[in-house]
């Protein structure tokens, strides 16, 4: 957002400059998440369609942001006890068999705490 507001090329567009005081109005007042993550959304809508194909998260704004938290989705070890075993999870596939426990393993969601 920093980079985003310090820029006068980037906020001369249509929709964009006041997309952008808007999510940066929200972020001061300490808005919630859900209502930070409906800016954003809209934000990046304004610069995609201003012909920005970065939108808002792209490696020279950053991918982090206040209220939105990134997951990986992983598959992990389905047993009562268990391992330190953690495989990645893609959507359409299943997840892999676990050796130990003789079943599939269970999916979830990698936070950033972990």
């Amino acid at each position: 957002m920093c980079v985003l507001l310090g820029s006068p090329d980037d906020l001369r567009h249509p929709g964009v400059r006041e997309a952008a005081e808007r999510a940066r109005d929200l972020l001061r007042s300490a808005a919630d998440a859900d209502e930070l993550a409906t800016c954003y959304r809209a934000l990046d809508t304004a610069l995609r369609r201003a012909g920005d194909a970065r939108g808002l998260v792209n490696e020279s704004r950053g991918a982090a942001a206040p209220g939105i938290v990134p997951h990986i989705k992983v598959a992990v070890c389905p047993g009562p006890a268990q391992c330190t075993r953690v495989e990645r999870a893609r959507d359409l596939l299943p997840a892999p068999q676990c050796a130990v426990n003789g079943t599939r393993m269970r999916k979830g969601r990698l936070g950033p705490a972990q």
